[in-house]
């Protein structure tokens, strides 16, 4: 038998030496980006998917193995385990696969099978499977007779031979052959079917195109699916699995039935139809149901994961001294300062929406804001009173001489984070309100480092998040988040606990002691002052301190991704350069003609050496692509200002595999449907756009009562 190494190697199509390495790495307690930057040497340049994937997979080999023995254990301790029986167990390489054969061994409640045989009729359902398989003559009526017993409760010959059908319909119902004949019947040639309830009027229903409908389960969408489901669990749809019987029965019989004896043909009929009806198909059906699931939920968190690496990763406005305004009408406007390092510095509320007079004050509180913080940017929420308040700032801004850039921020979850312990720890005596204008303004400098302080599911970028399997959906969405925040690097003396968090090899607690310690002893000044930070080990430096960046620190390295170990290999070159470290950066050919070869180490080979050589020709650099933003058109405030034919300009909001949804700038995203997404088929939305993404687009329909707009990416729409 294979090794689990061997297997996962085979599956991947990589060397079984790259994954034995991964796997020794991660026992080692080396995280997947750790592996992914400072290991190549020894995972063969395997990337962060690859390597997650490795994980994925030996866990699942690992449980199945772990389930195989306790299977092959719990038979033998039966004394029914066969050799042939043990090769099958050995060789299966699926859960379902094993539990099929399995199932016949596994102890049951009491079911009618075990009543049959409690009433001494397994005899008799022994010698009718004997008859079939011999092809002998014989009357069943008959043979019955004599396991006619009042006592035990088996009143008629009949009576007996109903118990040992009860007996072969079980015994048929748990063959793992026939299991997984129809369980691909039902996956290849299954039909999910809905119907909306009859309490539920037409028209009345967010469900109104599922009122009576049919779809191949091998081909069914997976928002499709997802929607059925939350239908039926909410009482509006009626959803079920269909398949045409006839062909699956006869199937049934031929691999079944061997005997050419008219009424023992007919009697095996009969099991047959009560084993597929009673036993087969319900258990198989929930099973598919589960299956088709779970494959739903893992679409769905892709989706969800791609929507948010790109949202993470969105293109940051820069450390500036922001203005972040949370609009409104009759509670005002919510306006908050922060200086270039996110530090909270002024609140007030204005009320520009009110009467003249409180215009004008607001205008002069904001000017004067502006001024003496020196504003650069101003991030206004993109949720209610958005367009009259940025028509509001547009007004400020034309009165002012140098006046900063104003961007519409995605304000999504800022009122979770607001009323979160987060918030409530870092700024315990301000109010909720104000919370949530800070992070808005925050959002625009750095959007990751603000957007790690929220539940992913809050941030709106999921596609029916709440549906699928939670602890799966986590599990992927803190590994999307561990991969974006080591992938950019952290700023270790401005970093939140909350962003540390996700930092390669940090606990949440040495997260926590990294900010008690800062807050006690003053900025890093190198990244070797981390350990003496409390319990952070040499392992947990190991791991981490290449992801952290230290600005003006004592060396220059450690504001780069070139890990501490690597340190003496960067001396080397600059020596042999006879240029010092900082000066690295404006001798890219020098460093392009290197001979990296002679600074190879055991442990630091070619693709470290080209590694370090990228990162000082551009220290520091962040790998995010360069700031946008989208530019809504004046005059186009509310749902009611769209008509067809109009081309805006809008932000990419949300991802879906039928399309995406776009902010146009009227409190309503727009959908640019699948099918108007470009002048050619596409078949997955994210090859062509990315939430964030500024795009232009065509209005098709406006429904003003449903709050529905139909965008057009289409050079032809």
């Amino acid at each position: 038998m294979m090794t689990i190494a061997a297997l996962i190697a085979a599956e991947l199509d990589i060397r079984p030496a790259q994954v034995d390495a991964t796997l020794t790495l991660f026992a080692e307690g080396a995280t997947v980006p750790f592996v992914a930057r400072y290991r190549k040497e020894r995972t063969g340049d395997l990337d962060e998917v690859q390597l997650r994937q490795i994980a994925e997979r030996y866990q699942y080999l690992t449980e199945l193995e772990d389930r195989r023995q306790t299977v092959l254990s719990e038979i033998e301790s039966q004394g029914k385990l066969t050799e042939a029986l043990k090769s099958a167990i050995l060789a299966c390489q699926q859960k379902t696969e094993l539990e099929d054969l399995y199932l016949p061994y596994r102890p049951k409640r009491r079911t009618r099978a075990t009543m049959a045989r409690e009433k001494g009729l397994e005899p008799l359902a022994q010698q009718i499977e004997a008859l079939n398989q011999s092809g002998k003559k014989a009357i069943l009526i008959q043979i019955a007779q004599p396991f006619v017993d009042a006592q035990k409760g088996v009143q008629t010959a009949d009576d007996a031979l109903q118990g040992a059908a009860d007996i072969l319909a079980e015994q048929v119902a748990e063959r793992a052959d026939l299991r997984q004949y129809v369980r691909d019947r039902l996956l290849n040639h299954g039909q999910f079917t809905a119907s909306i309830k009859k309490d539920h009027p037409e028209g009345t229903t967010k469900y109104e195109m599922y009122r009576s409908y049919q779809a191949p389960v091998r081909a069914i969408a997976s928002h499709n699916l997802l929607a059925l489901l939350r239908g039926d669990r909410e009482g509006v749809l009626k959803v079920g699995l269909a398949i045409e019987e006839d062909p699956v029965l006869h199937t049934l019989e031929k691999r079944v039935v061997k005997t050419p004896v008219a009424d023992i043909r007919q009697f095996y009929r009969r099991v047959l139809q009560d084993a597929y009806s009673r036993l087969i198909k319900p258990s198989l059906t929930s099973e598919v149901m589960a299956e088709k699931k779970a494959w739903a939920d893992e679409v769905s968190i892709q989706n969800f994961e791609a929507n948010l690496k790109n949202l993470l990763l969105s293109p940051p406005a820069g450390m500036k001294p922001t203005l972040g305004v949370d609009p409104g009408f009759r509670t005002g406007c919510k306006v908050a300062a922060v200086d270039g390092t996110g530090k909270f510095l002024e609140y007030q509320a204005v009320f520009p929406h009110q009467s003249a007079r409180q215009r004008q004050q607001a205008a002069e509180t904001l000017a004067g804001m502006i001024r003496k913080h020196r504003i650069e940017l101003i991030a206004i929420g993109n949720g209610t009173a958005s367009r009259e308040t940025d028509a509001f700032v547009e007004e400020v801004l034309k009165t002012l001489t140098n006046p900063p850039v104003k961007v519409f921020v995605n304000e999504s979850g800022a009122s979770i984070y607001s009323a979160s312990e987060v918030a409530a720890a870092e700024f315990p005596d301000l109010d909720v309100t104000v919370r949530g204008a800070i992070s808005i303004a925050r959002r625009l400098q750095d959007p990751l480092a603000e957007l790690v302080k929220i539940d992913p599911k809050s941030i709106g970028v999921g596609q029916y998040q709440h549906d699928v399997d939670q602890k799966r959906l986590k599990q992927k969405l803190d590994d999307t988040i561990e991969s974006c925040v080591n992938y950019v690097g952290v700023d270790l003396n401005m970093a939140s606990r909350e962003l540390l968090t996700y930092v390669s090899g940090l606990t949440p607690t040495v997260a926590g002691n990294i900010v008690d310690f800062r807050n006690t002893n003053g900025v890093f000044q190198s990244r070797k002052e981390l350990l003496k930070v409390k319990k952070l080990g040499p392992k947990a430096f190991e791991q981490a301190a290449g992801f952290l960046r230290i600005r003006d620190g004592k060396n220059p390295l450690d504001n780069t991704a070139v890990h501490p170990e690597s340190y003496g290999i960067v001396d080397a070159i600059a020596a042999d350069l006879a240029i010092p470290v900082t000066q690295m950066s404006q001798a890219t050919d020098r460093l392009q003609r290197l001979d990296i070869k002679k600074y190879t180490t055991a442990a630091a080979g070619e693709l470290t050496l080209r590694d370090i050589l990228r990162e000082l020709e551009k220290p520091g650099r962040d790998p995010r692509e360069q700031f946008t933003y989208a530019r809504f058109q004046e005059g186009i405030n509310e749902i009611t200002d769209l008509k067809p034919g109009m081309t805006l300009e809008g932000s990419v909001t949300n991802v879906t595999n039928f399309g995406a949804f776009v902010d146009v700038g009227v409190h309503q995203d727009g959908l640019v449907h699948i099918s108007q997404m470009a002048d050619r088929f596409v078949s997955d939305p994210n090859d062509i756009v990315k939430v964030g993404q500024v795009v232009t687009v065509r209005v098709m329909e406006v429904d003003i009562k449903l709050k529905r707009i139909s965008l057009s990416m289409r050079a032809n729409a």
